[in-house]
């Protein structure tokens, strides 16, 4: 016995080490992208630059330029503007590694659900990066150069309104995310839709409360970035909701008389493509006459036909409720129907 738990921990351990170096290597070809990146944009981090500066630069007073107040900014500042704008491009790829990594331990409705909104997420990402810099950027530096005290020359330092800006698109590139985590946050069940409605006030407050701390001080740039939020909010409720409305409807096309086939030919498919001997100990040893025993077949047999529908979603979230409220018998077949979806 000893010797088996010394080889099963060795297993372990090697399985770990493993990873680790697998890990590695994603990380070192993620940076290699970012290096090859950063190559091919450097000759034109100047010309970066001025596309990034043009809505502060369209606003300045004539004859106002930007200034360098440090020695090395007029390098540092674009070759920092090629670094970040190497990791905003090379996003998909960097994406692309991680998800390569961790993808061999997911189960496949988890793929299913996962690349879609990893997709999105990026799309939404870009979407809120191009939100900030053509609508939200005119509007806050046409204020800021409006409310510009008399005798005050408007001259900015070109390192500050980098940090600026990278700030917002951080604010905006994150605030459209908001849809992908609505729906995700109610696709693994730890909300519904109705819930978040009933949370709306405490959303918009928040939306104003994280624009407050995100943005300038100034009134335009924090609706800006809440509005969008709440709005953004209503659609991933929106978009749950008809994700949920989807599933319940091929859970009532498994329910309805027209649809229903007959319980014997429905377990046959389950023992074909599980364990014939399982699915058959588990009918001919419940009691039929229990509620409980029946309800559990039900859902065996509901799971068997959502299966056919290729609804594979629910089917895990029926098998997972026999996995808790079945016997013996019947988790064995739960199991074995779990382990040929992941196959």
């Amino acid at each position: 016995m000893s010797l088996e738990k010394l080889s099963n921990n060795s297993g372990a351990e090697q399985s770990f080490i493993s990873h680790l170096i697998e890990l590695r290597d994603r990380m070192i070809k993620m940076l290699i992208a970012i290096g090859i990146v950063v190559l091919l944009l450097f000759p034109f981090a100047n010309d970066i630059y001025t596309f990034i500066a043009e809505p502060l630069i369209a606003q300045l007073p004539s004859g106002s330029t930007m200034i360098a107040t440090q020695v090395i900014s007029p390098f540092l500042t674009p070759f920092k503007l090629a670094m970040v704008a190497a990791i905003f491009l090379a996003m998909p790829y960097l994406l692309y590694q991680f998800w390569a990594f961790i993808a061999p331990g997911l189960y496949q409705h988890e793929k299913r659900l996962a690349i879609p909104l990893l997709v999105s997420s990026i799309a939404l990402f870009y979407l809120g990066i191009a939100f900030a810099y053509y609508l939200v950027f005119p509007i806050i530096f046409a204020f800021m150069a409006a409310t510009t005290p008399t005798g005050v020359a408007m001259m900015t330092d070109i390192a500050a309104y980098l940090d600026f800006v990278l700030t917002l698109f951080f604010a905006f590139g994150l605030a459209f995310e908001i849809p992908v985590a609505t729906v995700l946050l109610v696709m693994i069940g730890i909300v519904t839709p109705n819930g978040l409605v009933e949370k709306r006030p405490y959303v918009i407050v928040g939306a104003f409360v994280i624009g407050m701390f995100l943005t300038p001080p100034d009134v335009f740039s924090q609706t800006m970035l809440a509005v969008p939020m709440w709005l953004l909010f209503e659609l991933g409720v929106w978009f749950s909701r008809l994700i949920l409305r989807q599933r319940d409807d091929q859970i009532e096309l498994v329910k309805s008389p027209q649809t229903s086939v007959d319980k014997e030919k429905m377990t046959v498919p389950i023992a074909a493509t599980t364990s014939q001997n399982s699915v058959s100990t588990a009918t001919s040893h419940s009691d039929t006459s229990h509620p409980a025993v029946n309800s559990v077949e039900a859902k065996l047999i509901r799971a068997n036909r959502l299966r056919e529908l290729n609804n594979l979603f629910a089917v895990r979230h029926i098998l997972y409720e026999v996995l808790e409220e079945g016997d013996a018998e019947q988790r064995a077949v739960a199991r074995n129907i779990l382990a040929q979806l992941d196959d």
